[in-house]
């Protein structure tokens, strides 16, 4: 029996993918298909850059719906803990880095709405691996990508 993954994610992560979908069906499906359309009347599709590069971009699109589609049906929203003091699937985590004080603020979620840029970091990301399960004011190490380790100390959890 094949095991289908499931995709964490905080409520309004699985409400931004929702958008996101919507967004591509009403709006990006249909112009990339008046594109084609466009690129069809100018003749020849053999030598057509216009036609192939729409459907291309179809292509694309088509993939990108799959995949949301794909993650919604086998989402798995995360449930709202009171716990502040435990590291979770979901919270937003500040920590220091020792010695210099250097402070990082991460929220961490599932893969499907990880975004760097916003402070949101995958729960299969080794940094987010290390903090998980991590008490307040506790001091761990994170794994660096270069292989070394930096150790912090756990200030918030919210």
């Amino acid at each position: 029996m094949d095991m289908q993954k499931e995709f964490p994610m905080t409520q309004s992560g699985y409400e931004q993918l929702q958008e996101e979908l919507e967004q591509l069906k009403t709006v990006k499906r249909p112009e990339v298909v008046e594109k084609i359309k466009v690129a069809r009347s100018f003749g020849d599709l053999s030598e057509n850059s216009e036609y192939d590069a729409a459907k291309d971009e179809q292509g694309f699109v088509e993939q990108e719906i799959t995949k949301i589609e794909d993650m919604l049906r086998h989402a798995k929203i995360i449930e709202e803990s009171n716990n502040t003091n435990e590291v979770q699937l979901g919270k937003t985590v500040t920590f220091t880095e020792l010695p210099d004080g250097d402070k990082e603020q991460y929220q961490i979620v599932g893969s499907a709405e990880a975004n760097p840029f916003e402070g949101k970091i995958s729960n299969e990301s080794p940094i987010a691996k290390s903090l998980i399960g991590a008490k307040l004011n506790q001091e761990i190490n994170v794994p660096l990508p270069n292989g070394n380790e930096m150790k912090v100390k756990i200030v918030s959890i919210d």
